[in-house]
């Protein structure tokens, strides 16, 4: 799978996503073009019930559309099983979570071998990848603590390190800054940024915050399970 910049990642023709049957229908999706290149970094917008949730997680592999296609680096996911989505999932996504979703009783470095350990990765591999991706995010000397002993940001550090530890082609990232206060709310916002220019990682968020949409390149709206704009948002990250 090839992600060379420019490149679409993610692509989607005609996607619906309709839950429930008969008069019992709802329609959260109707009918979504979208083109999402390597190295874009996008914020998602839209009040609850708009569609922007259940787009999320058919990018993430967790739902698939009713009907339409959703085209990863290429390949037509709608045609993998649910064993291959997981391994799609593994191999090529990321996701940062509004509550953090660490382990409480384990150490900033095992947290974010997780993943690791999933892929099958040697232990001392492990330690070197974990390592760095905490170093990436700016948390050198906190390997050993647990989440009790870091701050919401910190956390959400961590949490990011974990996201990244794998190399992902592209990174989810629901409400990220959602629990915690302006200003880690922006620290968290500009290694984001940093992650995106650097490491050319794709960043898809969705996000409430006009301010915090404001660090991406693009912002997408939805209403209606409908995208209502898609614009450039002029920064030069």
């Amino acid at each position: 799978m090839s992600d060379a910049s420019g490149q679409p990642v993610i692509v989607l023709r005609g996607v619906t996503k309709i839950f429930g049957q008969g008069q019992a229908a709802v329609e959260a999706l109707r009918g979504i073009d979208l083109r999402i290149d390597a190295g874009e970094f996008v914020a998602v917008m839209g009040p609850s019930g708009s569609g922007k949730s259940t787009c999320m997680n058919i990018l993430g592999c967790l739902d698939t559309p009713t009907a339409g296609s959703y085209l990863f680096n290429g390949v037509e996911v709608g045609e993998l099983n649910r064993n291959s989505r997981a391994l799609l999932r593994r191999h090529y996504q990321g996701f940062v979570f509004q509550g953090f979703n660490l382990l409480n009783r384990t150490s900033a470095l095992e947290n974010v071998e997780l993943p690791l350990i999933y892929r099958g990765t040697p232990a001392g591999e492990r330690r070197r990848l974990a390592s760095q991706a905490l170093e990436k995010v700016g948390l050198r000397g906190w390997e050993t603590h647990t989440p009790g002993e870091l701050s919401g940001g910190q956390q959400q550090r961590v949490a990011i390190a974990r996201a990244i530890v794998t190399g992902p082609a592209v990174l989810l990232a629901d409400e990220p800054t959602g629990n915690l206060d302006t200003a880690r709310s922006r620290e968290i916002m500009e290694l984001l940024t940093l992650l995106n220019r650097e490491s050319g990682i794709t960043i898809i968020m969705v996000t409430h915050e006009s301010d915090m949409a404001a660090y991406a390149k693009r912002v997408i709206s939805f209403l209606d399970g409908l995208v209502a704009s898609d614009r450039n948002n002029g920064r030069k990250n």
